[in-house]
């Protein structure tokens, strides 16, 4: 009888432990994809893609037992080498071929130069074959850089005593109300898909004080714009027994000041290649929601069109005016309008027309919003009621109140648009794995 006990590791070191170790002149195994092919005659470079990044290897006629003209782009392979230093290969080193083993080959090559540095393609070609243009060095460093972001996304609110959840997508109505939701026959049952995890985040703080979620919400909006998706993910937190709104906007400073920082050190080398300047979040400026549409109508000529939201054009002269006055890339904007604001929304005790509530713009794009939540049970019936809504419609959620709740609030942040921004993108689908959209369901 056999037993699996755990990993069976294959003696094959990463490229880091290559870069970092005593390599030079053994021999070692390695496994990758043959990302493109440079015949020179008796020698040629096979480039090899891993997870990490590029490898070069040395094909040498008489000393690599394998016949080069067998080999494909985006072939498999095994591969036996010397390690050799050489300054001009990608990560300072290059494997000197022995034996090439090939573990599968492509049926047809590629339809697009994916081993092109940069994809020279419209954004429409590139989604059409999502799944070979990732394979492109530069647009697999953006999704790493992505990656980067939800660990220090996690480990920052894991090491603030936050505990990670789960909570459904499929739900009997959303939690932003209106009529932007997908709707499903469940069983014979209306629900919906969810917009937000936003009933399910505070009932969490109910039992764990601090909760996250990295999860997708999805928004039935017909608009098709360079910053809107039908889907994407949301990076959710909820926090308990607070004193002020701005405990919430400052984790979210301290969030941002670990992850870049994280980025920096742990991958500095798609940071590189994608040529991104990470921004100083060491302090964040605050302005008043209405103060902000003042000083740039005044700084900008610009007339004030919506007394109640902003509009995309004001969002990106707020992000203009604080980079010229604070040199900052972002700004919070608070005390937004209650008109505008959902329903479980706190109102500021000194102007019930405002809300303790923010929006996080980075470089004039909002990609959060957050605020202090209504508490108290009989505040949140009478706010129900003055809008025209119904208790009961919503009766499982206001079980949390009813049954004591602390002062809470939270914030949710839109993945794709913070990656957007950082990487200087002019549209959230570069930075979307597979997107969707109003036009777009596959692949």
């Amino acid at each position: 009888m056999e037993f699996i006990s755990g990993v069976k590791e294959k003696d094959m070191p990463e490229i880091k432990e290559i870069c970092a170790g005593d390599y030079e002149g053994k021999t070692v195994a390695m496994e990758g994809c043959v990302h493109t092919i440079r015949d020179m005659g008796e020698v040629a470079f096979v480039i090899l893609r891993k997870a990490e990044g590029l490898v070069q290897c040395v094909y040498e006629e008489g000393k690599t037992d394998f016949d080069l003209s067998l080999l494909k782009e985006e072939s498999a392979l095994r591969v036996t080498g010397t390690v050799s230093k050489e300054e001009r290969a990608p990560r300072g080193f290059e494997l000197r071929l022995l034996t090439v083993e090939v573990l599968s080959q492509p049926a047809e090559a590629p339809p697009i130069a994916i081993s092109k540095w940069k994809l020279n393609t419209s954004l429409e070609t590139k989604l059409a074959l999502r799944p070979i243009s990732l394979r492109n060095p530069m647009e697999r460093a953006k999704f790493r850089i992505q990656e980067g972001i939800v660990r220090g996304f996690r480990d920052f609110l894991h090491s603030q005593s936050f505990t990670e959840i789960r909570t459904p997508k499929i739900v009997a109505r959303g939690a932003e109300g209106g009529s932007n939701v997908f709707r499903l026959d469940y069983f014979n049952k209306k629900a919906e898909l969810g917009q937000s995890p936003q009933f399910y985040k505070q009932t969490m703080v109910g039992v764990y004080d601090r909760v996250f979620e990295v999860a997708p919400v999805f928004r039935a909006e017909k608009h098709n714009t360079v910053r809107h998706l039908n889907e994407y993910t949301s990076m959710d937190f909820e926090m308990g027994y607070i004193d002020s709104f701005e405990e919430i906007m400052g984790m979210e400073t301290a969030m941002l000041q670990y992850t870049f920082s994280l980025l920096s050190r742990e991958y500095e080398a798609e940071l590189k290649m994608l040529k991104v300047t990470l921004p100083d979040v060491s302090r964040i400026p605050t302005v008043r929601f209405d103060e902000a549409k003042e000083l740039v109508a005044e700084k900008y000529s610009r007339k004030i069109k919506n007394p109640y939201d902003l509009e995309p054009e004001e969002e990106a002269l707020i992000g203009r005016y604080f980079k010229e006055e604070c040199d900052s890339d972002f700004v919070f904007v608070t005390h937004y309008p209650a008109k505008k604001r959902p329903f479980y929304a706190m109102e500021d005790p000194e102007n019930p027309t405002f809300t303790l509530s923010f929006d996080l713009l980075f470089k004039g794009l909002e990609i959060t919003t957050g605020g202090q939540r209504i508490h108290d049970y009989d505040t949140i019936i009478k706010k129900m009621e003055s809008r025209g809504m119904e208790p009961e419609d919503i009766s499982s959620y206001l079980m949390i109140f009813k049954y004591g709740m602390p002062p809470h609030g939270g914030l949710g942040i839109g993945l794709e648009r913070l990656t957007m921004r950082l990487l200087d993108e002019a549209n959230v689908r570069e930075t979307t794995l597979f997107p969707r959209d109003v036009t777009r369901l596959e692949p």
